[in-house]
């Protein structure tokens, strides 16, 4: 369940067309994107900060990966929880926050963790998609103290004409935002974050449409929206009567 997941992205591919323009098109966005990648999950760590709730004394970053968004949660001032059912990506974010007694980091799974009510906020990055989506958002549920918050950036497939157009406008956004973060060659780029095991991947299984419909039920009052750069996110308060 990591956070931190390949900067490649879905682009057009310019073998699937005889059209000369297209190909010539997507040859130019996969060259651009390739020698300019940019991360996409941590591309949405502001928008988690900027919905913290006020009181935040415990925080669970589930899918920790190399704790890129775990070390900004605690920044804020939350003790924070990491959680990775990976291995090697557990032990490569302990010895990141070795000494800091703020954070801990445990190696297993999201429905592992009980269900008391003693986290503040929940936050998943890419990460939900690896789980079975309605048991999951139960679980967040349980999980959470009253008035806590659950923060998800995820994934998601394509399951409607508006889904497919985002998409397409997130590929050709894609190499500007590139551009803009890392204008240097990707050879000439290296970030301490990045360098650690690689992150396992999992296409996701259900579409947008799927996702909204699912947190809207389980989770009464929760806020989907589909955003650019092959993302959605969702936000959640576990009601405090």
């Amino acid at each position: 369940m990591p956070t931190t997941m390949p900067t490649t992205t879905p682009q057009l591919d310019p073998r699937t067309t005889t059209n000369p323009l297209v190909r010539a098109v997507g040859g130019w966005l996969g060259r651009v994107n390739d020698r300019h990648p940019w991360n996409h999950n941590d591309h949405f760590h502001g928008w988690i900060l900027r919905r913290l709730p006020r009181r935040r004394h415990r925080a669970l970053d589930v899918g920790c990966g190399l704790g890129a968004l775990v070390g900004r949660l605690r920044a804020s001032g939350a003790t924070v929880v990491g959680l990775d059912v990976d291995g090697p990506m557990v032990e490569a974010t302990r010895a990141r926050f070795a000494g800091d007694p703020g954070t801990s980091v445990r190696h297993g799974r999201f429905a592992d963790v009980p269900a008391d009510g003693s986290f503040d906020v929940v936050t998943m990055v890419a990460s939900l998609h690896h789980m079975d989506l309605e048991p999951a958002l139960r679980h967040a549920a349980g999980v959470l103290a009253p008035g806590g918050r659950l923060l998800v950036v995820g994934l998601a497939r394509i399951g409607a004409p508006r889904d497919l157009a985002v998409d397409l406008v997130s590929s050709f956004a894609n190499p500007v935002v590139g551009l803009v973060k890392n204008a240097r060659p990707a050879r000439d780029v290296r970030s301490p974050v990045d360098d650690g095991p690689p992150a396992p991947v999992r296409d996701a299984r259900e579409t947008y449409g799927e996702v909204r419909e699912t947190a809207r039920r389980v989770l009464p009052g929760a806020r989907f929206r589909r955003r650019l750069f092959f993302r959605y996110t969702l936000e959640w308060t576990s009601p405090t009567a």
